[in-house]
């Protein structure tokens, strides 16, 4: 069993230790690979991920993170670790156009969070920049994050939405991130570009995510929203290995790899906050009540090819406490995940 984190330092080597399908995946890539949007949330732990499992199999595969990395510190952490970066913005033709090529490309760009009033921004990085990638790296195989959000809300007794489940996004946001995948899939089925889409739920690192987002109100004594009912999440660790294992069945549209990413179980906000509750020594207070539906991804099919995750949802509800009650270092990135008209 894997034991909590007691640094960030401890973190960031758990959740990019490469399992041994990992390394088997990276085994077969001849050639360089590229991490589009790295100085994002999952960017430092993916692309180390990499370059420790190319260094157990002594391959000297260059792993190049691209971001603007405005900020030097985060810049730095990339390359004390040997991993190349380049400062580029993505949504400039001329800045993708001079990218370096790859035989991979892992792309986690996009925007979020204040884009409410912004459509613009949205169609701009969602749509219109994962249009300029899929052209310029058509001679690769793409990986590229997508989000369970492109589902409708569905029923907790429905086991969450699945990869063969007519997608219906709720709000702008999830319709850029349906745009992203639409741009990935027409550039393969212009190029026979090897793709494989992730739509993730959820991941957590002990920093961010949405059991960081509980565990912090229920600390501080603030109430907890039982609108948005439901939720799946998984350790970042998982997700990455997930991610990354994922190049191997990337496929040429009509009929790319689709792969939903998240945990094996769908967790109650309710007992959640309960438990979290328990282990702080906290009285829980709630706010509204549980809608009859949710955004819950069913991940059978990854679950089925790679394995449940390593680091099951009662032991991330433990390490999340325990790093929350230590007062170490979190983000300030909440998720918004109660959000449910789809509007950040």
């Amino acid at each position: 069993m894997k034991h909590a984190p007691q640094s960030e330092e401890e973190l960031d080597e758990l959740a990019s230790e490469p399992d041994r399908g990992v390394i088997d995946a990276l085994s077969r890539i001849d050639g360089d690979v590229l991490v589009a949007g790295a100085g994002g949330k999952m960017g430092f732990h993916l692309s180390l991920m990499l370059r420790r499992g190319f260094d157990v199999l002594g391959m000297s595969n260059r792993v190049i993170a691209v971001s603007r990395f405005d900020d030097a510190a985060v810049r730095e952490k990339f390359e004390s670790r040997h991993l190349g970066t380049l400062s580029a913005d993505l949504t400039d033709a001329e800045a993708v156009a001079s990218l370096p090529d790859a035989s991979a490309v892992f792309f986690l760009a996009g925007k979020k969070f204040g884009t409410v009033d912004s459509p613009g921004i949205l169609k701009r990085f969602n749509e219109e920049m994962p249009a300029l990638i899929a052209e310029r790296f058509s001679d690769s195989s793409i990986v590229a994050l997508s989000t369970g959000c492109v589902y409708p809300f569905v029923e907790r007794d429905s086991g969450g939405s699945k990869e063969t489940d007519e997608v219906d996004p709720v709000g702008d946001y999830a319709v850029s991130c349906l745009g992203r995948e639409n741009a990935f899939i027409k550039g393969s089925e212009a190029h026979g570009t090897p793709l494989s889409l992730i739509r993730l739920n959820y991941a957590v690192d002990l920093r961010y995510g949405v059991l960081v987002d509980l565990a912090l109100k229920v600390r501080a004594g603030e109430p907890v929203d039982l609108e948005m009912g439901y939720f799946n999440c998984i350790w970042q660790g998982d997700a990455v290995a997930c991610t990354i294992r994922s190049l191997e069945f990337a496929a040429a549209a009509p009929e790319p790899w689709l792969m939903n990413v998240t945990g094996s179980r769908i967790l109650s906000v309710r007992d959640v906050a309960l438990s979290f509750g328990e282990l702080f020594g906290k009285v829980v207070d709630f706010t509204g009540s549980e809608g009859e539906t949710a955004w819950l991804s069913n991940a059978a099919k990854c679950h089925q090819r790679f394995g449940l995750p390593s680091v099951s949802e009662e032991s991330l509800i433990s390490w999340v406490a325990d790093w929350i009650d230590h007062e170490r270092p979190v983000l300030g990135k909440p998720t918004h995940f109660e959000v449910r008209d789809g509007k950040y």
